[in-house]
């Protein structure tokens, strides 16, 4: 995984959420757009974790039996509502150029540090 690196320049850096297109895991040709914390680079596009401003807290136990994993990330530019944010920690996504719509603001240096830990730190 590559280093923070953001800069606020109209290209995705690791540690900048950007907004583009998910797919759905149940139905990959359905998705949403929502944002994605860039980790690295790869190939033409990225690697990248979703972000939720649904609370996984309460149902972490649940979550983890079916393989799914969240850390919360905090607030940030990215959500215009200023909700608190988690990452998805188990499934890594590719963006593509075209599916990146905008960089919605920088994480925290620290907090993206703590991400790429607990990215390593999972079973598997």
């Amino acid at each position: 995984m590559a280093t923070y690196e953001p800069e606020i320049d109209g290209e995705p850096d690791p540690g900048e959420v950007v907004w583009a297109w998910v797919p759905y895991e149940d139905d990959p040709s359905q998705g949403k757009d929502r944002p994605v914390l860039v980790l690295d680079v790869e190939g033409d596009g990225w690697t990248g974790l979703m972000l939720s401003s649904q609370d996984h807290d309460r149902d972490a136990e649940d979550e983890a039996r079916y393989g799914r994993f969240w850390m919360d990330v905090g607030t940030g530019g990215w959500d215009s509502q200023g909700r608190p944010s988690e990452v998805r920690l188990d499934r890594a996504i590719h963006l593509d150029p075209d599916g990146v719509r905008r960089e919605g603001a920088a994480l925290d240096r620290v907090v993206f540090d703590a991400v790429l830990a607990a990215v390593r730190a999972l079973p598997g």
